[in-house]
């Protein structure tokens, strides 16, 4: 008997299949009996009744607990009403466990609760359907860059010192050679790979040791990255913008069961905002551009907008929600606010830096133009107190062949909880670090 996953049960209208999975639920209706399995492609009802099923198999109904696991033997047919659209008229049943009692029952379970039982929450169909978004939005991201001519490039985890110049690092002690960090970004080993095969991006893990509890922070989370050599702030607002209108429409086309799942249960306007994006083109304004229109507003923010302050959430939200109702590019920041590496403006006030903002959650992209100028970048680190020794290897990307290059970094939990509309990050990652839980 030919075994099939649910997932492929429309292939097998009518034929005899074999299905092993997990007991998703199951009631019983005088003769009939009805077992929803899961097998991780999706759920199916199997029907037992008398004279059709196995006396045995009928039986061991009432010994089948939640999550037992069981191979379930039938023949598949189409119905509508059923979970799945399918049901199998079951034949035979083999049980492999019978599950001890699960601790995740259909009621609402507090947060901590499901978080000390993160490894079987997997479990769940919010659960199945965020890990299935995440798949697609890798492959979308791998997609997009390898048509594009990028060249995947691994960076380290350890490195010998901060990408952006701040204190909140994980330490570790590297053998004789004193401190090494977990990486806060791979970009700095991004440009070398720029220099080397012209495009190129990093996808892989991050760390921040910042004490942030807030539904926006992880300390350990994944950034895509790419770098492009000969490339200025326009050339990278354009890559960005490309880049986000594809993995939505990728997402919109490839998941729709999943995004329908997110829009009915989670954000109702989990669909049609993604939608909205991809129909219009991105607003670009200069930072001085977005002061200006957040002190002429009417709206009173808790932080007043101020030139030479960072733009918080709440203005980032109200230039893209409520003034121009549309995702935006604000480009040319104060210097003074913006990393040691970012090309400085002819005006010597602002960086060529860029922030892409998005309706409904402010931030998903930052990037910029690399400072390539030598003498500029070395006196832009004077000015900070880096050491520059330490930098060294960063600084032979001006001495032996220097070129304008640009980069953004995106943060990918945050693309994807913005996707699900799942309102804390740590609901869309497996095994969240943040601070205080290190589980499993």
């Amino acid at each position: 008997m030919q075994r099939v996953y649910i997932e492929d049960l429309s292939r097998h209208i009518g034929e005899e299949v074999t299905l092993r999975g997990w007991l998703y639920n199951k009631r019983s209706s005088g003769k009939i009996r009805f077992l929803i399995l899961r097998d991780g492609t999706g759920i199916v009802q199997g029907v037992l009744a008398k004279g059709v099923t196995t006396d045995q198999a009928f039986n061991s109904f009432d010994s089948l607990t939640q999550e037992s696991s069981f191979i379930m033997k039938g023949k598949a047919r189409q119905e509508a009403r059923a979970p799945g659209g399918f049901e199998l008229d079951v034949t035979d049943i083999q049980i492999i466990q019978i599950a001890s009692e699960y601790p995740i029952t259909p009621k609402e379970h507090g947060v901590e609760f499901l978080m000390d039982r993160r490894h079987l929450w997997l479990r769940s169909n919010r659960q199945h359907a965020i890990l299935r978004i995440r798949h697609q939005i890798i492959k979308s991201i791998r997609d997009f860059f390898d048509d594009r001519g990028f060249t995947l490039l691994d960076a380290p985890v350890f490195t010998p010192a901060a990408c952006e110049g701040t204190s909140t690092l994980f330490e570790t002690n590297y053998f004789d050679l004193g401190k090494a960090y977990l990486t806060q970004s791979g970009q700095l080993y991004a440009e070398a790979g720029a220099m080397s095969l012209g495009k190129v991006y990093v996808f892989g893990p991050t760390f921040r040791a910042e004490k942030s509890k807030t539904r926006r922070h992880l300390t350990e989370f994944w950034m895509v990255e790419p770098e492009i050599a000969f490339a200025d702030l326009g050339n990278l607002a354009d890559l960005a913008e490309d880049f986000l209108k594809y993995i939505f429409r990728t997402v919109l086309r490839e998941c729709p069961d999943d995004m329908a799942f997110f829009a009915e249960r989670i954000e109702p306007q989990a669909v049609s905002r993604l939608e909205a994006i991809v129909d219009q083109p991105f607003v670009r304004i200069d930072y001085s551009e977005a002061i200006d229109i957040l002190q002429a507003s009417d709206r009173q923010f808790e932080f007043p907008a101020q030139w030479g302050l960072d733009l918080q959430t709440e203005h980032e939200r109200y230039l893209t929600e409520e003034h121009f109702s549309a995702p935006v590019v604000v480009r040319n920041y104060p210097v003074e606010i913006k990393a040691f590496y970012i090309r400085l403006n002819d005006d010597g006030r602002s960086v060529a830096a860029m922030d892409v903002l998005a309706p409904g959650i402010g931030e998903i992209i930052g990037g910029s133009q690399r400072e390539e100028r030598l003498e500029v970048l070395e006196r832009r680190m004077d000015e900070m107190g880096l050491d520059k020794e330490t930098y060294d290897w960063y600084l032979d990307f001006r001495r032996y062949g220097s070129v304008p290059h640009a980069g953004f970094g995106l943060g990918f939990e945050r693309l994807v909880s913005y996707i699900t509309g799942m309102a804390n990050i740590r609901d869309v990652i497996p095994y969240p670090r943040v601070p205080g839980r290190a589980d499993f």
